[in-house]
């Protein structure tokens, strides 16, 4: 998803009369941008605090789909996930974060948000996420083979999705995200043997829930 489809960066735009730049004025702008791309996060919340628009255009091009990602794999609603994105990112140009310098990274106060709204909106009802099956024009073996391998990603986030929360969220951020236990436990606000025994108290409710799954499967193909 590109970082300016979560709905954020239009309002962003730049504060402009209509009309063509000069040729300068139009290299001296994307050297500009490009400068930004070499900031840290806490320069450019810096910046976002003194109300400058472009660092924050620049901090949501930085994080805005690894967040979406993030809000996708845990509500299955690309609305819902966009909304989340959006508020979140919002939240820091219209009142500024809680993030504190010197106590942990913005990375990690904007998925521990994220996460916390996700959360939130999975207690209340909602419509069922329907999966888009893909059309195949053939069985050639590329195509069967790249099906099984969307269908078993697919029976995996589903089997994820049947996990109690807390263990759902560790896994998510342990294999999408890649993030180390430490980073997990400070997302989570808990400690790292909490986040190894959520892992594994997990890891181990997966294995049943798909192996259930693959049972349910074969009965059905048995009474066809």
């Amino acid at each position: 998803m590109a970082a300016s489809s979560v709905g954020v960066l239009p309002s962003m735009s730049a504060r402009h009369e209509p009309g063509a730049a000069p040729a300068g004025e139009g290299r001296s702008k994307a050297a500009k941008a490009r400068a930004y791309t070499l900031l840290s996060d806490e320069d450019l919340l810096s910046m976002i605090g003194a109300d400058d628009a472009e660092a924050f255009q620049a901090l949501v091009e930085r994080h805005a789909d690894r967040a979406y990602a993030i809000a996708f794999r845990f509500l299955r609603n690309a609305t819902d996930a966009e909304d989340v994105v959006q508020d979140a990112l919002l939240k820091v140009w219209t009142s500024g974060c809680k993030w504190e310098s010197g106590r942990a990274r913005f990375s990690t106060w904007l998925y521990r948000v994220i996460t916390n709204r996700c959360i939130d909106l999975k207690r209340r009802p909602t419509s069922e996420a329907i999966d888009v099956v893909p059309e195949v024009a053939s069985e050639a073996p590329s195509q069967v083979n790249e099906i099984l391998r969307m269908e078993a990603s697919s029976r995996l986030e589903r089997a994820i999705a049947e996990l109690p929360e807390q263990q759902k969220t560790a896994l998510l951020f342990s294999y999408y995200e890649n993030l180390s236990n430490a980073e997990i436990a400070e997302i989570m606000e808990t400690t790292v043997s909490a986040v190894e025994s959520l892992l594994k108290r997990g890891r181990q409710h997966l294995r049943a829930v798909l192996q259930r799954e693959g049972a349910d499967m074969l009965n059905s193909l048995k009474n066809d």
